[in-house]
């Protein structure tokens, strides 16, 4: 008999600076939108709706805190002195990219916070964690301490839960998290197969690889979580990104590919070797048969998914089949709206279509499936976790009315010097570790 089990979404808070300063090469709507005036207090609802959007439904649904930012502690490190607004007043005037780029609120995107094998993956049954170095961005490397801070905050007791430092912060092993990694199964106890997608083989020059953009993932990155993570060879499977969408504007494969139980939900052009995969995924799944639901560029181009995010989206389990929860521009690309639609009337595993507004995190090029990390957790494991970060309707409505007054309607680049924002951060981040009951998880509370 399967041991009960639950996948419990992590949302990130988007924090209090969240701002479009353009930081990622390789995503499309990041650089379409740079120096947009933002609003993080529309953008911090929205992600609160959808939460509460989802836990009403019976998902078990929790958050992750944002970062402190501008984060003073990376200025200091690179020559910037003197006291915190002298600091912000030397970046400002020396260098507003890297003002900017400490200023990023791109925590909120907490598919690329870790990546979790379930303890009925691993080697000695917990679960287990490796935060991302994410290597690839200035702007997002310097996210992993504060990251494994609050996972280990959350899920404390060692008996069920094992917490890995992020990787060497390297090219050679750039990580990047859940967004790169997806877990099959038949059901959320059962031993499943983590598809580890990476987008080229760091040591190998001769291996194809993206011409335009980066690949931000590496095989020698996802083979070392695996080995971390006690996954043998029935449970890991490692799958090349197609090239051809890296630089189509797919930096990650959670922009091209969902799984879920037993379906995976792809376009035709997300794996180099679409054929290997589903062969090498079917070998190893046990207990169920393998739902592959292609997407042909016939019927969306590859462009009109990167648009959209039509496989950016969150791929949920409901009593009469999957739900489907996508973007809000999903309805406003035509080809991928006449694709939902037929989507429908195919009898798949897929039987409903939900359009959620994340429109705030979409103009940076997160949807939602960016802004969740999936956690397998067994009845037991569940109970063992910090429930303060759990969401009900009264952390809901805390946390709104925390939202509401904390957080600024309008932010531009200019913005970010500002001293009197980096007091109403701290401020606001000291009041919500308290909320959550985190304890002392930032650098300015140590």
């Amino acid at each position: 008999m399967a041991t009960h089990a639950v996948e419990a979404n992590f949302d990130g808070l988007v924090g209090p600076t969240h701002n479009y300063a353009g930081l990622s090469w390789g995503n499309v709507a990041s650089k379409s939108n740079v120096n947009a005036v933002s609003n993080p207090k529309e953008a911090a609802l929205q992600g609160l709706a959808k939460m509460k959007k989802l836990a009403d439904r019976g998902y078990v649904q929790a958050v992750l805190p944002p970062h402190e930012r501008p984060h003073i502690p990376t200025l200091r490190a690179l020559g910037f002195a003197g006291s915190d607004r002298q600091v912000l007043e030397q970046a400002a005037q020396a260098d507003p990219a890297i003002l900017a780029a400490v200023s990023s609120a791109s925590a909120m995107w907490t598919a690329n916070a870790a990546t979790v094998s379930p303890s009925a993956d691993t080697a000695d049954h917990r679960v287990h964690f490796t935060p991302a170095n994410l290597s690839a961005k200035f702007h997002r490397s310097i996210e992993h301490k504060v990251t494994g801070r609050a996972l280990k905050a959350i899920f404390t007791d060692e008996s069920y839960f094992a917490h890995h430092p992020a990787l060497p912060s390297v090219s050679h092993f750039g990580d990047e998290g859940a967004a790169n990694h997806t877990r099959l199964c038949a059901g959320y106890g059962d031993p499943g197969v983590e598809l580890f997608v990476y987008g080229q083989a760091a040591f190998n020059e001769s291996a194809p690889a993206p011409v335009k953009y980066p690949a931000r993932q590496t095989l020698e990155a996802s083979r070392a979580i695996a080995r971390l993570h006690g996954l043998d060879d029935r449970h890991a499977v490692f799958a090349q990104q197609n090239p051809a969408a890296i630089d189509a504007g797919v930096f990650h494969n959670d922009v091209i590919a969902v799984g879920n139980g037993s379906c995976l939900f792809y376009h035709e052009l997300a794996f180099l070797d679409e054929g290997g995969v589903l062969s090498d995924i079917r070998a190893r799944l046990a207990g169920t048969e393998l739902q592959p639901v292609r997407v042909s560029a016939a019927e969306v181009p590859i462009e009109d998914a990167v648009a959209s995010y039509l496989f950016n989206s969150q791929l949920l389990n409901t009593p009469d089949g999957m739900l489907l929860a996508v973007p809000g521009e999903c309805r406003e690309v035509a080809s991928v709206s006449r694709y939902l639609d037929s989507l429908l009337q195919q009898n798949g595993p897929i039987t409903a279509v939900e359009v959620f507004d994340v429109k705030q995190s979409m103009r940076n090029g997160g949807g939602p499936a960016c802004l969740r990390l999936r956690v397998a957790l067994r009845d037991d494991e569940l109970k063992a976790i910090n429930h303060g970060v759990i969401f009900t309707d009264e952390l809901y409505n805390r946390l709104t009315t925390w939202v509401e007054g904390h957080y600024r309607d309008e932010l531009s680049q200019q913005d970010l010097a500002d001293p009197m924002l980096l007091e109403e951060v701290r401020k606001a981040l000291d009041e919500l570790t308290g909320i959550l009951g985190l304890g002392s998880i930032y650098d300015f509370q140590l």
